[in-house]
């Protein structure tokens, strides 16, 4: 008669076979993962390794997962490395997996591919991009203080525009310290008040440049508040930090040129704009000349003075007018009196006096008919030398 065990005891020998079962250690199973869930406790991940006709359960304990170089999610084609062994709570066996590395891609390329996503979802690559300053005052450079790339910056930024002040702020530039040695001196070089940071190295291996690809670095550059110009490796390489940043320059000699003015430009600029402001000037001054030109000769003709002198001339005028009216009509008027007073002459009563005439006069009013008289009256009589009383003595009248 078979002998009779629990499920627990029956769990318990088939984890005890499979665990000493050699072909089932060390495997390799390549398959797509589903069905992919993390514990935010333990930090375990469990998931489903298929291959479209079957299924197989796996786990991959926190320690293993940490080492992980990518981020593994349901529908990548993996290869995992592991043991077969059975959960005995359950009964089912599964692969504990060691270590997993996408099929058919490198890891670091999933790894970029999966943090340029994560990157672009957090809106790193299409942030507005900041004005690099046309005439900077001071220049940081972030990088090697060794290498060949800070000789090439200050020797172009220098021939190129002398004024500038080039400040550097040394990191390591490759290596697995330096995302952290860049992303200190990248804060450092943002509170230096510099107006522009150059992030660079010279060219080298995709490991060499790796560090360049790292979500500390490029949310570092992200993070600046200063414009930065990232001039990694030689003019094909492209990193993660190129992105980022508010320009990208091919090499670190390129890198100097986009963030300097050429003083020789510069100069015959000025030289140019010289010439249009004098020209300009010239022209506005001409102008200006004839403005004041018109100006006065507006003023002249419309002066208070020419206007006076106006009035002066009528007053004049007017004033021999009225000197040359006055004249004749007193002309006239003499004319006239000199008539007048030769009729007055001639009617002159003294005149007709002195031909033996005599004027009569009673009362005071001159005698002209007989009948104003009776006798007794007493009449004065006015001859040419003198006057004599009279006393009527008779009359006559003529019929």
């Amino acid at each position: 008669m078979n002998q009779i065990l629990s499920v627990s005891a029956l769990n318990t020998y088939i984890s005890f076979k499979l665990k000493n079962d050699s072909k089932l250690k060390g495997i390799a199973v390549s398959g797509e993962i589903s069905d992919l869930s993390a514990s935010h406790v333990s930090g375990h991940l469990y998931f489903t390794l298929t291959d479209g006709k079957s299924l197989i359960r796996a786990v991959m304990f926190a320690g293993a997962a940490s080492r992980l170089k990518f981020r593994p999610e349901s529908g990548l084609e993996v290869i995992a490395f592991g043991n077969i062994e059975v959960y005995e709570k359950s009964g089912v066996y599964q692969l504990v997996c060691t270590q997993l590395i996408p099929s058919g891609q490198g890891a670091e390329y999933v790894r970029l591919m999966q943090l340029r996503q994560e990157l672009s979802d957090l809106g790193v690559f299409s942030a507005p991009k900041k004005a690099i300053p046309k005439y900077p005052k001071k220049i940081a450079v972030v990088t090697s203080p060794v290498g060949a790339a800070i000789r090439d910056v200050i020797s172009v930024s220098k021939r190129r525009y002398p004024l500038v002040e080039i400040d550097l702020f040394p990191a390591l530039v490759q290596g697995a310290e330096a995302p952290a040695s860049i992303s200190t001196a990248l804060k450092k070089a943002d509170f230096s008040g510099a107006d522009v940071i150059i992030l660079t190295r010279g060219g080298g291996s995709s490991e060499d440049l790796s560090c360049f690809n790292t979500k500390e670095v490029v949310m570092a550059v992200y993070s600046c508040i200063t414009p930065v110009v990232s001039a990694v490796g030689h003019e094909i390489d492209y990193s993660f930090c190129d992105l980022a940043a508010d320009l990208r320059a091919p090499t670190p000699s390129g890198a100097a040129e986009l963030c300097t003015p050429d003083i020789n430009e510069m100069i015959t600029e000025i030289n140019y704009l010289k010439k249009t402001l004098t020209d300009t000037i010239l022209k506005k001054t001409s102008s200006a000349l004839l403005e004041v030109k018109n100006a006065a000769t507006l003023i002249e003709v419309y002066s208070p003075k020419k206007y006076v002198s106006s009035l002066i001339s009528q007053t004049n005028f007017y004033r021999t007018s009225l000197e040359s009216t006055m004249k004749k009509r007193l002309d006239q008027l003499t004319t006239s009196v000199s008539g007048y007073k030769m009729m007055l002459s001639s009617i002159d009563p003294m005149k007709v006096l002195s031909r033996g005439y005599a004027i009569v006069s009673k009362g005071g009013s001159v005698v002209t008919s007989v009948s104003e008289l009776i006798p007794g009256d007493i009449v004065q009589i006015t001859l040419k030398d003198g006057s004599a009383n009279a006393e009527i003595a008779d009359k006559s009248e003529d019929r």
